[in-house]
C-alpha cells in the first residue's frame, strides 16, 4: 500500500477524534451570570457580575501573554480540581488604548464558575482575585487570536467611545477567548473589551 493511501487512512480516522476534541473545548460553561459572547462584528455595552479568578501576572513581549500564562493556570486548576470555564481573560496596560505597546505587563485569567470557588493550592506565580462587577464596551471577533489584532480592534472601541462622550473609561482594556488552541483559526470567538462608567 502506498504512503499516500495510509496518511489518508490514518487522517480519516483521527478527523473524528479530532473534531470531538474541538467540540468539547468549545462546551466548556460561562462563569455563573456571565451575559453571552457578543456576535461577530458587533459592539454592544455589556453588564458583568463580581466574579473570581486565578490569575499569573506576565512580563515581557505581548504578544506571547496568553501562550506563556497557559501552563502555570492549567497546573493552578488541575492541582485544585476546578473545572475549566470559558472565558480565558486577558487585561493589557490601559497604554495600549492610545498606543501599540509591545511589552509590558498583562494579567491572564482562568476564571473560575463561581465566587464561592476557594482553591487550598495556590502557587506563588498565581493570585486569586475577585472582580466587582463591570460595565464594558465589547467588540465581538471571530478568527485568529493574535496581540497585533487586538491592537486594531482596540481602535474600534476608541472610535466607539469618541463618538459617544456619555461614557469614560474606568479599567484596563481585555480579551475574552472563548476557544481553545485546537479550535480552527476561523472558528476561534473572542471579544475585546474596555471598562466603562456613564458620566455623571
Amino acid at each position: 500500500m502506498k504512503l499516500s493511501h495510509i496518511l489518508v487512512i490514518i487522517g480519516a480516522i483521527a478527523l473524528p477524534f479530532a473534531f470531538i476534541a474541538v467540540k468539547k473545548a468549545m462546551s466548556a460553561p460561562l462563569p455563573v451570570g456571565f451575559p453571552t459572547p457578543t456576535s461577530h462584528d458587533q459592539i454592544e455595552i455589556k453588564q458583568y457580575p463580581a466574579y473570581r479568578s486565578g490569575t499569573y501576572t506576565y512580563e515581557g513581549n505581548l504578544s506571547d501573554a496568553t501562550s506563556s500564562s497557559f501552563n502555570p493556570l492549567f497546573q493552578h486548576i488541575s492541582n485544585n480540581n476546578i473545572a475549566m470555564t470559558t472565558p480565558v481573560e486577558a487585561r493589557y496596560p490601559s497604554e495600549t488604548i492610545n498606543q501599540p505597546l509591545q511589552k509590558g505587563k498583562a494579567k491572564v485569567s482562568f476564571l473560575y464558575n463561581n465566587s464561592g470557588i476557594n482553591p487550598q493550592q495556590v502557587a506563588r506565580d498565581i493570585q486569586v482575585e475577585d472582580h466587582p462587577p463591570m460595565l464594558v464596551v465589547s467588540l465581538g471577533v471571530q478568527g485568529a487570536y493574535g496581540y497585533q489584532s487586538y491592537l486594531g480592534h482596540i481602535a474600534k472601541l476608541k472610535q466607539w467611545l469618541a463618538e459617544h462622550p456619555e461614557y469614560e473609561i474606568a479599567g484596563e482594556p481585555r480579551e475574552f477567548l472563548y476557544d481553545s488552541p485546537y479550535t480552527p483559526n476561523p472558528l476561534k470567538r473572542r471579544e475585546v473589551q474596555i471598562p466603562i462608567r456613564k458620566i455623571q
